[in-house]
């Protein structure tokens, strides 16, 4: 489903330098029409369907497009977000409206610790190939090494 930007609820977000929704999408396809000062996705073919975009929008400017096998009636999706959770409403073609309610956090912010229990970097720091937790979570005992 990807997605497409309401320009009547748009207003670019005037306040930042870019909008939202082109600062987090990953696969850079929305962009700022500066001429109307209106966000779109470029190429709605290549979309991800990461729903981003339709998450981060300040406005509620983002929706999807319902695939016609996916959602024969025709829907219209948009998330409300809220601190601890995401509320996805969906309304049918028909009026009728569903709602699905999803946790986006388990705990509380700021207390994990992602490198409890772990070794500090090795005096190479930087310059190392190895990722954090290298080889270990990969269950080797060394990452190999060419030889010229």
């Amino acid at each position: 489903m990807p997605t497409f930007v309401h320009v009547d609820k748009c207003d670019g977000c005037r306040a930042l330098a870019q909008p939202a929704c082109m600062y987090i999408c990953p696969n850079d396809l929305m962009s700022l029409d500066v001429s109307i000062g209106k966000g779109f996705n470029q190429e709605p073919d290549l979309c991800w369907e990461c729903y981003s975009c339709v998450k981060t929008c300040p406005q509620g400017a983002i929706e999807m497009r319902g695939y016609a096998d996916v959602m024969p009636m025709g829907s219209r999706v948009t998330p409300l977000r809220g601190t601890d959770s995401i509320m996805w409403a969906i309304q049918y073609r028909n009026g009728e409206v569903k709602r699905f309610k999803y946790p986006i956090r388990t705990t509380p912010w700021g207390s994990i610790d992602s490198t409890l229990g772990e070794p500090a970097p090795p005096d190479e720091g930087f310059r190392s190939q190895e990722l954090f937790g290298e080889p270990k979570q990969l269950h080797i005992e060394a990452l190999p090494v060419l030889t010229a």
